[in-house]
């Protein structure tokens, strides 16, 4: 496979995890911090479902910063989604670069204190999370594997963005 098709192939990719968030941000993140009436009961019965079965306590009762990243995930992630689908799905577009970015260093950074929290926190009765909560090992990698692609397809996009020679930024000088 030569670089043009490697490239494509993980533009595919992108644009895939791309496509893929917006619904999964529109209908089960955002239920932590829009009004509860905007959600079917279907997608709440889901959300229920999922933070019950995979004993996630962000998404049952979330805290304050987690709600300021869900809020980023608003305002600034869900209106680039649908860009970036379109940018990596055509292909070639070189101007999704910066924007690429950004939202990659943004995303993993906010990675950081989330799967921390999964790994390090102290989830006992006694802790501020009320609901289901990751009790053993096995608990905890499992929600991590589900926040994982989060982290690796942004370092993933980071890295592409800036070793593939098609996307590299050049220089461009006056002439005098």
């Amino acid at each position: 496979m030569g670089v043009p098709a490697t490239r494509r192939c993980v533009e595919w990719l992108l644009g895939i995890y791309f496509l893929s968030h917006i619904p999964i941000t529109l209908f089960m993140d955002l239920q932590a911090v829009l009004p509860r009436d905007l959600y079917p009961v279907e997608f709440r019965n889901l959300l229920k479902w999922y933070a019950k079965e995979f004993k996630d306590p962000l998404l049952q009762e979330p805290p304050a910063w987690f709600k300021s990243f869900l809020f980023c995930e608003l305002v600034f992630q869900l209106p680039f989604f649908p860009i970036a689908t379109y940018a990596f799905l055509k292909g070639s577009c070189k101007w999704i670069r910066t924007p690429a970015i950004i939202y990659s260093v943004h995303t993993m950074t906010t990675l950081i204190p989330i799967l921390s929290t999964f790994l390090f926190e102290d989830f006992s009765k006694a802790s501020g999370f009320k609901g289901q909560r990751p009790e053993t090992l096995h608990e905890r990698l499992t929600l991590i594997s589900v926040y994982a692609p989060y982290l690796l397809i942004p370092f993933i996009l980071l890295i592409f963005m800036l070793r593939s020679p098609y996307y590299k930024y050049e220089e461009k000088r006056k002439k005098k």
